[in-house]
This record gives C-alpha cells, structure tokens and sequence, in this order.
C-alpha cells in the first residue's frame, strides 16, 4: 500500500456535555494538528498517491472552515461532542467529498482510502481512517 501524508491544523473553541470530561465541559479552545494520510494499492499512470499540491489545497480548505470557530454555534454541530475522535471523521469525510467531486484531480479517483489523525498534543492524537 502507497500512502503520502499533507498537514494542516485547526484552532477551534468547544465545551462538551457529560461528567466524562470533567473540566473540559466548560467553554475551551483547542489547536489540533492535522494529518491526512492518502493510500492506494497501485500508484497512478504518473506514479503518484495523489497531486500533493491539491492534497494540501484541499486540507486546508477543509481545516479553514473549521477554525477559528465556536463549534458550539455552528448548525452542523448542534447538540454534538466535537470530540477530537469526532472532527478527525468529519475532515476524513469532508475530504472523501472532494475526492468524489474530483478537486483533488481524476488521478485521485483510484485512491482507497483516508485516514486523519488529529494531534491534541504531543502525547495525545486520535485518527478515524475511511474507505473510499
């Protein structure tokens, strides 16, 4: 398997509803850095995972609507723990979107999944990886 990683972060505020997270139920701000990882099995007919100049493009168009933001007031968020296992599928599925609708170029058609790791710290990350 073939994979190339880009990186972006995100600097967003949230609070979380439940005793599970103790402090952090209050309002708080959290910078994530973001890792999103393209793998296929076969490199494509240039001998690439994917144009990593879109890669990178793409991610930080995603990570872009995503900062400096509330999560608590965005509509797409109501009701939900932003947790960090959370925000790492919604920006693995908001790139599989991308894929689909072709911004990352034809060539990213062939691509067999996405995995997104989100780095809370240097002692603390969470992933979600999707098939494509």
């Amino acid at each position: 398997m073939f994979s190339i990683t880009v990186r972006d972060h995100i600097m967003i505020a949230h609070s979380f509803r439940g005793d599970v997270f103790g402090p952090a139920q209050r309002l708080h701000g959290a910078t994530f850095l973001v890792d999103a990882t393209f793998r296929r099995a076969e490199l494509d007919d240039d001998n690439i995972v994917v144009d990593i100049g879109l890669a990178t493009r793409e991610l930080g168009e995603v990570c872009g609507a995503l900062s400096y933001r509330n999560l608590d007031d965005e509509p797409d968020f109501e009701g939900i723990n932003t947790s960090t296992e959370f925000l790492a599928k919604v920006i693995a599925d908001r790139l599989a979107e991308r894929v689909a609708s072709g911004a990352l170029g034809e060539g990213a058609r062939g691509l067999s999944g996405i995995a997104v790791t989100l780095h809370e710290s240097h002692v603390a990350w969470a992933s979600y990886e999707r098939g494509l």
